[in-house]
């Protein structure tokens, strides 16, 4: 998926020049292109990533026919090539196109949670158009998220919105202390932290997510419980063609049920809310090219003990 990602990305010259372009064209035959380039994409894609998708969806998704999956298969493909050709082209013009593109219902719920003089943490997976979600939060908000951008197949798309306003954080390349204290800073001005939870690195703590073992970022619960700092639950989706939906859901106050001593167990209510996203939307997760690779072994009780035993000693 990187790789396809990679080829297209580059060229900001010439992204530029095919931008001014696209749009002189009327946006059906920008999307009738779009949807005809993902229909060879599919078919160009190879054997391998398409079983994989399909297989990790069978897996995540039960209940679902054979059928259902085909077509969430296809337009997974499908919102990936417009979900590109949005940010690869459309980007350059989105202010003046902002108006038409989303569709924001829900937003009361993150401006009540802002006068209570705590800043908020607008949490999401990736899915829809999330660099599009971002754009429309820092041109309202006062806002900040984390991002990975050592992907050199995705750099090219982060620094297009980093130009555009949309500053970001980079995990990769910030000291974890540093992070948490421009965050906390941030929270405590006032501003909006936008925080997308599906991220894996084998680094992270244990959590559950899809009822399986795997790692999951606690930042937003440790940052929501020290901070006193309200969650907003959020996510949008593709609604029709090149509109958006945006959707905010009522505050989660997890430092009202949780405390730093059970912040995995608040990380995992965050997980519940993005697995019931994922399954809402299934075909708008981006994910699935390699859900595979972040599912871990359940752990024996005795082993659990053996390694906190071990762990313990070492310290």
């Amino acid at each position: 998926m990187y790789e396809w990602i990679g080829k297209v990305t580059g060229n900001e010259r010439k992204r530029r020049q095919l931008a001014a372009l696209s749009r002189r064209l009327p946006s059906s035959f920008l999307l009738f292109l779009c949807r005809a380039s993902a229909f060879m994409l599919y078919g160009l894609a190879g054997k391998n990533i398409k079983r994989t998708v399909l297989s990790n969806m069978s897996d995540l998704l039960p209940g679902r026919t054979p059928r259902e999956l085909q077509r969430y298969r296809y337009r997974y493909f499908e919102n990936i090539v417009i979900t590109l050709y949005e940010l690869l082209m459309e980007s350059f013009g989105l202010e003046e196109s902002a108006a038409r593109r989303f569709q924001v219902e829900g937003e009361e719920h993150l401006s009540e949670a802002l006068r209570r003089g705590r800043g908020a943490i607008v949490y999401t997976p990736h899915v829809g158009n999330f660099f599009y979600y971002y754009w429309y939060l820092c041109q309202n908000y006062s806002c900040l998220t984390v991002v990975t951008s050592g992907s050199p197949e995705l750099r090219p798309l982060y620094l297009t919105f980093q130009a555009m306003g949309c500053t970001g954080l980079d995990y990769d390349e910030t000291p974890p202390l540093e992070l948490f204290r421009k965050l906390r800073r941030h929270l405590q001005a006032g501003g909006v932290v936008f925080l997308l939870g599906d991220f894996w690195r084998p680094s992270f703590p244990r959590s559950r997510f899809f009822g399986r073992v795997t790692r999951t970022p606690d930042g937003a619960a440790t940052l929501s419980i020290d901070q006193l700092a309200p969650v907003i639950p959020f996510y949008g989706w593709r609604e029709q063609g090149f509109t958006h939906r945006l959707r905010f859901e009522p505050a989660l106050h997890l430092y009202a049920s949780y405390s730093k001593a059970t912040r995995s167990d608040a990380t995992k209510v965050l997980n519940r809310f993005m697995e019931r996203v994922i399954r809402e939307r299934p075909e708008e997760w981006f994910y699935w090219f390699n859900a595979q690779e972040r599912w871990e072994e359940e752990q024996e009780p005795e082993m659990a003990d053996a390694a906190k035993e071990s762990s313990a000693h070492t310290a």
